[in-house]
């Protein structure tokens, strides 16, 4: 069942906060714990992008994390975990060394270069905007937040439709939230073939993403891949969160299992070129039932879940770019239809 937001910040001690640059068409989401929370994550797509992403192996020392970022920009996006890392070392956060702290920021980042706007510090010219967003995401941080063009999922797209930031959340019978945020940029598709359907469908909760339901007939060829642009030019990138109390290994198998979202949601993912990723991260407010040897198998279930659902919503809710040649958003070609009793 959905909680109340049916966003990640359903799960208690997390805010998230976006910030995006128009005319460049690229942005950024931080999520922000209120205290370091227990995180690992799994990689799947053959080329990641990403920044202190070793520290999050089970067997390395630092033990908890500030704030996780998701952004565009590619390469260049990664200057965004240093915004992040100023921003909270000015509230007093971080690793403790002494007199000094160090924010322990990990970050992702998706390929939004060839979107149609224009981006001069591609070209060498000038400075790439997502530090500056960052600090930017991290003021404007809160446990309400929108969908769809805004933040990481600003600039993102897949082979036939605008990509977005989504979102979602539930609970599981023990009573532990588990939620998911996403930035979309797949390089193949969330719809199945060239219809309203989201691959997704069978998972949907009132109505979220559309209530199209799957195709009354089924057509082979939607499962045919389909590829968008070049190499390189992808990359869906995730964060799932709960509220239970997990070590770093259990975290990593966490991650690892809500992949099974993102191949329930987009068709196809993990290829060699994309960087497909999931951070989990465990806020630590309620232990698992220690009789109970399915509870943490529950967990990666409904985070999987939520991730296949928040993927459907990130492409439902979006709205196209103001560009030539942008690829249209789903509501520019399918009209809603409203949740059924």
């Amino acid at each position: 069942m959905s909680t109340s937001r049916n966003l990640i910040t359903d799960v208690p001690g997390l805010r998230i906060g976006n910030a995006h640059d128009a005319a460049a068409a690229t942005g950024v989401t931080v999520a922000i714990f209120d205290r370091p929370a227990t995180a690992s994550l799994a990689i799947m797509g053959g080329a990641p992008g990403t920044r202190e992403s070793a520290l999050l192996e089970p067997e390395m020392t630092v033990a908890a994390v500030d704030a996780i970022v998701l952004s565009g920009g590619s390469a260049y996006g990664l200057d965004a975990a240093g915004g992040v890392m100023q921003a909270l070392a000015a509230q007093g956060r971080g690793f403790a060394i002494r007199d000094v702290r160090v924010p322990i920021v990990p970050q992702a980042i998706l390929f939004d270069l060839l979107n149609g706007a224009d981006k001069p510090w591609a070209r060498g010219e000038g400075e790439p905007p997502h530090r500056a967003l960052a600090m930017a995401a991290v003021a404007a941080s809160g446990e309400d937040f929108p969908l769809g063009t805004v933040g990481a999922g600003y600039g993102a797209t897949t082979v036939n439709l605008k990509g977005g930031l989504g979102s979602a959340s539930a609970v599981t019978r023990t009573g532990h939230t588990v939620g998911a945020v996403v930035a979309v940029n797949a390089v193949g598709s969330a719809t199945v073939g060239d219809g309203p359907h989201f691959w997704a469908a069978p998972y949907e909760e009132g109505g979220e993403f559309g209530n199209c339901g799957l195709p009354a007939v089924f057509d082979r060829q939607a499962l045919a891949p389909r590829y968008k642009g070049g190499p390189g030019q992808n990359t869906t990138i995730a964060l799932v969160a709960t509220d239970a109390i997990l070590d770093k290994a259990m975290a990593k198998r966490l991650a690892m299992v809500a992949h099974d979202g993102m191949g329930r949601a987009l068709r196809p993912a993990h290829a060699p070129l994309d960087g497909d990723l999931v951070f989990a991260a465990a806020t630590g407010r309620k232990p698992l039932p220690e009789d109970d040897i399915y509870a943490f198998a529950d967990l990666g279930a409904v985070a999987a879940d939520c991730l296949a659902r928040a993927i459907a919503r990130g492409v439902y809710e979006a709205t196209a770019l103001p560009l030539p040649g942008a690829l249209p958003a789903w509501r520019d070609l399918y009209r809603p239809k409203r949740p059924t009793a």
